[in-house]
């Protein structure tokens, strides 16, 4: 028995341990295939929106329509007249005719070839002047 308990003392402990270096090596390559992969991903999706032919609704006999051009210039109409102005100035007269008439709306007449900034800037300065009613304007397919 002396032989046997000798050996139970040079045997080693066993160690409870997870040798994680492959689990590592594993994980960089996965990490690899993913970045040159996920470029390549088309992120994108083709759909055709669908036709409407949705109602327009009633203007207002003398609407206040505000243009806004393709190089970012504006233009107010007011009683058919057509000016250009500056942001600042649309402003100021925007706010004088919303004291007038609180309840009215302003028309927003967007360029096809402005950006989508230049439209949202102008939206901006007339609800700074203080109007809430803002509406798009926008032509149909048959260009009415």
């Amino acid at each position: 028995m002396s032989g046997i308990a000798a050996r139970r003392k040079r045997k080693r402990k066993l160690k409870a341990e997870i040798n994680v270096v492959p689990y590592i090596d594993v994980m960089l390559v996965l990490l690899i295939i993913f970045m040159v992969t996920t470029p390549l991903m088309n992120l994108g999706t083709d759909i055709e929106l669908p036709d409407a032919e949705a109602r327009s609704l009633s203007t207002p006999k003398d609407p206040v329509v505000v243009s806004v051009y393709a190089d970012g210039g504006l233009a107010l109409m007011v009683e058919g007249q057509n000016q250009s102005v500056t942001g600042e100035d649309l402003e100021v007269r925007l706010a004088a005719i919303h004291a007038q008439n609180p309840d009215g709306s302003v028309l927003v007449n967007g360029d096809r070839a402005a950006s989508y900034q230049h439209v949202m800037s102008a939206i901006d300065r007339i609800n700074r002047a203080g109007v809430t009613r803002v509406s798009l304007i926008s032509r149909g397919e048959d260009g009415r």
